[in-house]
This record gives C-alpha cells, structure tokens and sequence, in this order.
C-alpha cells in the first residue's frame, strides 16, 4: 500500500522516531521494498539491464552487517494481487508509470526502474546465504505486522503504511537504517546499527490524538491504494481541511496536518465516521461507509501465523479460498516458499499479467513480444489444469485439434489470459489465448500430476517427460543436457531467443552474450580452492583480459537502444523460461542468475566485437576458456538453420564462411575433441571442472 505524501511529511520532523541501536534482535524485513531500495540507493547502473554481480554483493553485504550485530533476519515478500481487485486501477498506473520512466531513462534522463530479473536475483542470494524467507499469497503488509508483533521485534521498510499499524517494537524506515557503517563499541558490548524507528505513540501525541485507532480513518481520508473517493472531497471541502498554500508539496503537507488536527477531535474512528457521513449525500453514505470500513480493516492484524511457516514450513491453513479453488496443494506451498512467481497465481486466478517494462527501444514492439509462446505454454498449464484432455490436446497455435464434446469457443474463451504490457509509451491490454501441449498423447493433463510429491501417485509426471516437455518449448535440441547442469537453461533460452528474437539477432550479439557467461564460469574455477591439475594462471589472464573490456576507460557513450532491445529479449526470455522451469517443478536446474548477466559489460563486449576484435582473440592462452565458450556457441549454433549468420560482414581475423571450423577449434589451433582425449572436457567428472556441473544453486 502507500498513503500519499506521508513519508516525505514524517520525514521532516524527527520528533516522530527514536533513536535505537539495533544488535541481539530478530528484524521482520519487507522484501519486496528491500530489494528495490538496496539497488536504487547503491547507485547501479540501470541503463544497460541490470549489474546483477554489483547487486549480489551489495545483498551480501548488508546480510553481513546484521551478521555482525547478531540482527536475525526474517524476511517477507508480497505475493500476486489480490483476488477482489481492489488495488486494480492503481496497478495500472504504476505501470504506465514504469513506461514512462523506463523511456526517459533510455534517453538519457534521470528515472528509477527496477532491472527484471532483480526479484529473482535477490532470492536466489537469501537461498545462498540461507536466509530464512516467505512468499504471502498477496500483499504481505498485515502478515508482516502479525509477525512483527509475536516476536515484538522491529520492521524494516520504507512503506507510509507501516506508520499506521500498530508496532510494539516499531518500525524502521529504510533510509534512517545505518547499515553501511557497522558501528564496533570499545567497551565489548557488541556491534549495533544505528536507525531511527518511527513511534505511533510519539506521533499520536503531537497531534493529541487520543485513539490509534483513528490512523487507519486518516490514511483512508488522505488517500491510499485502495481508496480514492471522489465523494469525499466534498467532505474535506466542508470542513475547510485543506489551507491554501503554494507548492504541491506544501499542500499535501496541510491537508496531512488538516485531517490529523481535525480527527483529534474525536474519541473513536466510529464518532469520526458518522461526522463525515452527515456531510454526504443520503444517497450516497451506505456506499462510502463500506468503502471506509474495508480498508480500515486493511491496518489490522492478519489471521495469518508466519511463525508456523518459519518452524515448519507449513502454512496450508491459510490458503486463501481464490487460490485454494483453483491450485492443487503442492502448487500453494510452492508459492508460499517462493518457489513459484506470484507472476503465476495472478494467471491462474485473475487470468491477468502485469508484464514488465525494461529499458529498451520504445520504438520497437515491447521485449515481452519475444517470449510470446513461452508465457502461452505457461497459460495452458494453469488455465487447464482440471480439464480431462486426452490423445489429442487442443493446440491454439493451430498445430492440433480439440476432444470431442468440447466447444472451440467455450475453451478460447476458458484459455485467456489478458496481458498489459507496453505499447509504444502507454499500456495496453491484450487478451492472449493459451497453447495446450501434451506431455504424453496416451495421458490425461492435470496441475496435480506435474510435482514429484508422492512418488507412488499414479499420475506423476515423469522427468525424462518433463525435460522433454520444457526442451520442446524452447525449440533446444537434446545437446543442451550434455551441458553443465547448471547452464542448461540459460543455453536451452537463447536458442529459443535466437529463433524469436526481433529483429534478427547477429553474431556479434551472441557472443557477447555467451562471452558474459563464460566469464562467470571462469570466475567460479578460479573462485575454488587451488589444484595443480589445470593452469589457474591462463585463467586468470583470460578472465582478466574480457574483464579489462568492461573496467577500459571510455567517454561517456549513449546507449545504443538497439542492441539494449536485443538483450531485454534475451532477459524477457529467460524469466519466462525460468517461470516456465518453476511450474514444471524444476525439471532443470535454476540457473545461478545472481552472476549471468552484466548489462554494462555484455554492451561493452558487443561493442568490442563490432570493432572487428574477434571472440577468439579475448580468449587466447587458455584451453578451458576457448573450450567452455566455443561448446556454448556450437550447442546454440547448431538450433539454427546453416546460414543464419552468413549476411555478416568479414572480421579482421575470420570470415563467417569459417563459421563451422570456429565451433570446433580452440584458441591454442587443436581441435576440441583432440584436447577432450588429452585433458578430459571441462565439465568431465575426472577434473576440477566437474564441480561446475554438479553445483547446485
């Protein structure tokens, strides 16, 4: 939620917080505004797509320094919308908003837009660090308040709304939390962080509110997201709140002091209720005496017991009706584990999906564009789940047929999901249908079989299915999964963005991009403790050579808006696959994401290609290097037709007529299956590259 203006308001006056040291506490953390403010306020850059290595070590470090105060985190996300819709109109405008900033961002202007696979870069580091998380199964602001309050321990946030709960051990606001500087006594009393915390009981009393329970009125009658009454400006206007001043800021400012003033007045929120009910319509009261009502009823406690998910990670109680309805029990547990987007319980009870915005080439079709058919497939998994389709499934691309007994139009209609995405600068709604693709023609299709819960159940999914399933969508061959596990994915992705991407992808764009993973891998060896059985040293030359790439002293450049439209394909791509992976209930390995993709490297890297220094060149003086990026290329080169890159122009070193001798030469001039026999391959089971394969994330 977010009540307007409130924390530019508290901001100014710190009579309203106390100064505490934080040290031997538990903390109840809300994640979702965490993982934007350490990325917003740590100055990443937010051009190019996301620094996601920067943004796992910025996440690390302030992990670390509760670490070092014996601060025990609990962290809580929000989960998908809710199912009354009730913040529908206020979604919307945040995401015309992203639009626009995402806009003025790619032309050079100042803006904050959250890169995409941020979400899940952050949680795949609490996993990392093994930091104990939940996923609610909507807004999490009354579960965390619940939870706050059993443990009686602070709040961590930067939400207006957290000033209108009742906190017994209050609530810090992010931007007052010291974080950054640990501080160490000299007397053995324990590292603490310094932070503000804000106190209801200090704010009530210099309004001489005699009842909190008048705050939740305050925050329905200033404005939330979830109200926004247009009869009640009548009321404000009658009662003379608002004082005329200059500035919207000053404004806001007086209508805030107005109404706080005016409900000190009042004993209870009911008295104050019935004050602003005579100052409507007859008509018009019963409707807006709900409306007040419900919301308030927003700033209570929820029933909601997250002490029993962190003990035992069970919460199958508390399932809402909606999800409960419609999702089989592995599916709610999943999600409540943040095993699964809440991107996907909005499609399968609202049969709605915000898409997100990148920086990209608003001139273009939207990046979503790209990964089309994947969401489609995702649509068809959970739209149909409780249908009995058999032998032949209805394929909406046009590639099947329907069961008997089923009208075509009842199941179009039934197999929707409508969709806002960008539309040159505004947001527009399209109702997309879903694509029904069978595992098995001699089997029935339901949600329950996908898990591998009950192993005895009799309609489990098998993996080999599963694998088969997930490759087929991505239009990858079968080569990938003699891949290292944990870049199974991520490859089976760009071949599938290859294929998809608009307009076409060149050379060039590739290898940058499989030259930012190879970079990574080359990390991880290096990262490990030593062994004599391969050339750390050629490593570190390599990895210090495609780094120097990015460190090189340019001039300050413009984003090229074409090839940062390439790679928001790439990255719509991936999270949809990764999404796709999750309701498949991991037939591959989550891809480790936290170090996969630097924006500003992978455009340095393409533009360093462009100049006519070949892949090959930034590669020299290490076997594995040139092995792990040329078996990368040739698995993705091999899903493509044989003259895909031919209309490229010749290099300074080689010519795409050498295209074919490239995949299967390293940079020393022995072919790869010559060296496979002499060393073993990179990821073989007999040397240290094994570990590479069998990591687990």
């Amino acid at each position: 939620m977010g009540i307007h203006g409130l924390m530019t308001y508290i901001g100014e006056n710190h009579n309203f917080f106390n100064n505490v040291k934080l040290q031997n506490t538990k903390i109840v953390i809300d994640g979702n505004n965490l993982f934007h403010r350490l990325y917003f306020d740590s100055g990443i850059d937010l051009k190019h797509g996301g620094e996601y290595d920067l943004f796992t070590d910025v996440i690390c470090k302030f992990f670390e320094a509760l670490s070092l105060c014996n601060i025990a985190p609990y962290v809580v996300f929000d989960g998908g919308c809710d199912c009354t819709d009730k913040k529908f109109e206020t979604l919307k405008q945040r995401a015309r908003k992203k639009i626009q900033n995402a806009h003025i961002i790619s032309r050079g202007g100042g803006g904050m837009l959250l890169p995409l696979l941020n979400p899940e870069v952050f949680k795949q580091v609490l996993l990392q660090l093994q930091v104990p998380f939940v996923q609610c199964h909507s807004e999490a602001d009354r579960d965390i308040v619940t939870l706050a309050n059993q443990w009686a321990c602070p709040v961590l946030t930067l939400d207006s709304d957290f000033c209108i709960f009742d906190l017994k051990a209050g609530y810090c606001p992010l931007n007052y939390f010291k974080w950054q500087s640990v501080t160490t006594p000299k007397d053995h009393s324990g590292s603490y962080i310094s932070a503000q915390c804000f106190s209801v009981e200090n704010f009530c009393k210099h309004f001489n509110l005699v009842n909190k329970a008048l705050l939740p009125l305050f925050a329905v009658l200033n404005g939330n997201d979830y109200a926004n009454l247009p009869t009640l400006e009548t009321f404000l206007a009658r009662v003379h709140i608002h004082a005329r001043a200059s500035g919207s800021a000053r404004r806001k400012n007086m209508r805030i002091q107005g109404l706080l003033n005016w409900l000190s007045t009042f004993s209870d929120p009911e008295e104050a209720m019935e004050n602003i009910l005579k100052c409507l319509k007859q008509n018009e009261r019963e409707e807006v005496r709900k409306v007040l009502c419900a919301v308030m009823d927003e700033y209570t406690q929820s029933e909601v017991d997250l002490t029993k998910f962190f003990q035992n990670k069970d919460l199958r109680a508390h399932v809402p009706i909606a999800l409960a309805s419609k999702a089989p029990e592995w599916m709610c547990l999943a999600l409540m584990k943040g095993e699964l987007a809440p991107f996907l319980s909005d499609c399968l009870i609202l049969k709605r999906a915000f898409l997100q915005t990148q920086v990209e080439n608003t001139g273009r079709p939207s990046s979503n564009r790209c990964s089309l058919y994947i969401r489609q497939v995702i649509y068809g998994l959970l739209l149909c789940a409780n249908e009995p389709y058999s032998n032949q499934m209805l394929d909406l691309s046009g590639r099947g047929s329907i069961q008997a007994g089923i009208g075509e139009e009842r199941l179009r209609k039934m197999s929707c999901v409508d969709e806002f995405d960008r539309y040159e600068q505004t947001l527009r709604k399209s109702s997309v249908p879903a694509v029904l693709k069978g595992f098995n023609a001699n089997e029935i299709y339901s949600l329950q079989r996908l898990p591998e819960v009950n192993v005895h159940h009799k309609y489990k999914i098998s993996l080999s299915d599963r694998i088969h399933f997930l490759l087929d969508v991505l239009q990858a061959k079968p080569d990938v999964l003699a891949l290292p596990a944990h870049l199974q994915l991520t490859v089976a992705v760009t071949c599938y963005w290859v294929a998809h991407v608009e307009p076409k992808v060149t050379l060039h764009h590739l290898q940058a991009l499989l030259l930012c993973i190879v970079t990574g891998e080359l990390n991880k060896i290096i990262q490990k403790s030593g062994n004599s059985s391969f050339d750390e040293k050629s490593i570190r030359m390599v990895r210090d050579r495609l780094t120097h790439v990015k460190e090189r002293k340019q001039q300050m450049w413009n984003l090229d808006l074409n090839v940062a439209h390439m790679f928001c394909q790439w990255q719509s791509c991936l999270l949809m696959g990764i999404y796709l992976n999750q309701l498949l209930c991991f037939p591959l390995p989550v891809p480790d994401i936290t170090r996969l993709y630097r924006g500003t490297y992978v455009h340095r890297l393409y533009q360093t290609l462009q100049s006519m220094v070949a892949a090959e060149d930034l590669l020299k003086g290490s076997l594995i290097a040139g092995e792990v990026y040329h078996e990368l290329l040739h698995t993705v080169i091999t899903t493509v037709p044989a003259d895909y890159f031919q209309k490229k122009h010749k290099s300074k070193h080689k010519s795409q007529a050498k295209l074919k001798e490239k995949q299967t030469t390293n940079s020393s001039g022995s072919s790869i299956n010559e060296n496979k026999e002499k060393q073993g391959t990179w990821h073989d089971a007999n040397n240290r590259f094994a570990a590479l394969a069998t990591e687990e994330f």
